[in-house]
């Protein structure tokens, strides 16, 4: 997708990333999603946090993943939550369980959504907003 300059970008982009959370979003910008996993018990940690949700450990690795999963469950957006999504109306958000075990969820790229199905297999692709946001999305495999 086409890079736009930050202030012309209208979307919802994050805000407020405590640092602890900026290599999730460095790991985007780079085309390489990355999430941390526990050093301890293997669990994954997205979103990121301070301590392991299993083990309670502190320690965690920036771990690559996959960027493919299947569509757990998914919703058809039809009222824009701003004036900036209303020329996407409708659209579907995407919750998939990656191969890594875990879900996520982002809207779709280049896939109708009358074809989306629960159990479809996903893929991440990256949509570079403005020179320094990098969001995912779900494509079809």
């Amino acid at each position: 997708m086409t890079t736009v300059e930050e202030g012309s970008y209208e979307k919802f982009l994050p805000e407020g990333i405590p640092s602890s959370q900026m290599p999730f979003w460095e790991s985007l910008r780079a085309h390489d999603i990355r999430v941390q996993r526990c050093d301890r018990c293997g669990t994954y940690r997205y979103h990121p946090k301070d301590a392991c949700p299993s083990c309670q450990s502190r320690k965690a690795t920036w771990a690559p993943l996959s960027g493919r999963g299947t569509i757990y469950t998914y919703t058809v957006v039809r009222r824009a939550p701003s004036a900036a999504y209303a020329s996407d109306l409708p659209y579907a958000l995407v919750h998939a369980t990656m191969d890594e075990g875990f879900r996520m969820a982002a809207g779709v790229a280049e896939l109708n959504i009358n074809d989306l199905r629960i159990g479809m297999p996903v893929r991440i692709v990256y949509d570079d907003v403005t020179p320094n946001w990098t969001l995912f999305r779900f494509t079809s495999t």
